[in-house]
């Protein structure tokens, strides 16, 4: 079992693009999810599947459980997928010596970038980059099983 403990935030403007490493492009799908918990399969750069369980409804810190499993099941398993099916880019960015996953949303959800920062440390304001704009840890509207079994969310850093 693993521990997820992030932070996410909205990002304000494209500072952070020049400072990005890595580019995958996610499908995401849910066939499960009720409050506290998850059942998700992603599929990167069409190559590559995991399925993920969460467990938990605490803002920073939920248990992850995740495997790999193949691509051609995945696929068949989108057809099982509850909500909209989310397409995303997501860009790995380094600052400070921290991770950052800078996700750009496409499709219904274009417009929406959000960062998340996985470290169990509490990073001091000072630290982050100033291309984050808002933090939204804890506001479920912007967790990815709510941006495809919900509504969009307003879209303002």
């Amino acid at each position: 079992m693993g521990k997820e403990v992030e932070r996410k935030f909205l990002v304000s403007g494209n500072a952070w693009r020049h400072l990005a490493e890595a580019e995958i492009r996610i499908r995401q799908f849910y066939v499960a999810a009720q409050s506290g918990r998850t059942v998700r399969i992603r599929i990167s750069d069409g190559h590559s599947a995991k399925l993920t369980l969460k467990f938990g409804d605490r803002a920073r810190e939920r248990d992850e459980f995740e495997y790999p499993i193949p691509l051609a099941e995945a696929e068949e398993l989108m057809a099982f997928a509850i909500g909209r099916v989310i397409e995303k880019t997501r860009h790995h960015v380094r600052y400070r010596g921290y991770l950052y996953e800078v996700d750009v949303f496409g499709g219904l959800l274009s417009g929406l970038v959000v960062a998340e920062l996985e470290t169990p440390q509490n990073v001091p304001d000072e630290m982050l980059p100033d291309w984050l704009g808002r933090e939204v840890t804890g506001e479920q509207r912007f967790y990815n099983a709510s941006l495809a079994l919900g509504g969009i969310p307003e879209i303002a850093a």
